[in-house]
């Protein structure tokens, strides 16, 4: 079995906290995810969002499904500011 480093645990951690926040609260794991990863792994910003969208992806599906089950999303909405998001991310003035 291999050896559990300290970084490995505080990555494990930092999972859990962000899934526990995000299902109690209902709020994204970035709220816990992008602080952890700058100030206790000491990543750079930019990576520290990118790998928080990473790891927040998996959580948005999840919760998606559960809502979704529940017709609790209001698709039509949620298609149309998608789109907005997208259009505004790919033509930055």
């Amino acid at each position: 079995m291999k050896n559990i480093t300290n970084n490995t645990i505080k990555k494990i951690l930092v999972g859990f906290s962000a899934g526990v926040i995000c299902g109690l609260f209902t709020s994204g794991g970035g709220l816990i995810l992008l602080p952890a990863f700058i100030y206790m792994l000491k990543m750079k910003a930019k990576k520290a969002r990118a790998t928080t969208i990473f790891c927040i992806l998996p959580m948005v599906i999840t919760s998606t499904i559960f809502y979704s089950q529940n017709n609790l999303i209001n698709w039509h909405t949620g298609i149309l500011c998608a789109i907005g998001g997208i259009m505004r991310k790919f033509y930055r003035s």
